[in-house]
């Protein structure tokens, strides 16, 4: 008998599906965060376990509405503490809503960085809107 760990090959491999719980998935809003800093995270993410909910999905709104590099930077960079703030909380996906892109191009580079830091976090992010990914 081998005591190497199986790799799985997919994520439904992955499941116990004899280890069903209740827990209702809900949908977080950013804009309703007092804070991204872990204390108030972690605070938040036990009050929801306490009474039987899951941070499933944290949505975003995001307005890139400056043709300027710097404030597409300061935008990405708090967009980062949402991706941060979705992998504290177990948040399996991030949906960003951009509510404005005045340099496409810029903002869609951005995005793909964004996108890849989520999935290095086990995130999964999607853009919508203005610039959808």
């Amino acid at each position: 008998m081998s005591t190497t760990p199986t790799q799985q090959s997919s994520a439904a491999e992955a499941l116990d599906a004899d280890a069903v719980t209740d827990v209702t998935p809900v949908s977080l809003s950013a804009s309703n965060l007092d804070s991204t800093a872990p204390a108030y995270l972690r605070d938040l993410k036990s009050a929801l376990a306490a009474d039987g909910y899951h941070p499933a999905v944290l949505t975003v709104e995001a307005c890139f509405d400056e043709d300027c590099p710097f404030a597409t930077q300061t935008v990405v960079e708090d967009l980062r503490e949402y991706v941060r703030a979705a992998a504290f909380l177990g948040a399996a996906r991030l949906e960003l809503t951009v509510e404005g892109a005045a340099d496409e191009d810029a903002v869609e580079t951005a995005l793909r960085a964004l996108a890849e830091r989520a999935r290095r976090e086990g995130v999964h992010f999607s853009a919508s809107g203005a610039i959808s990914t």
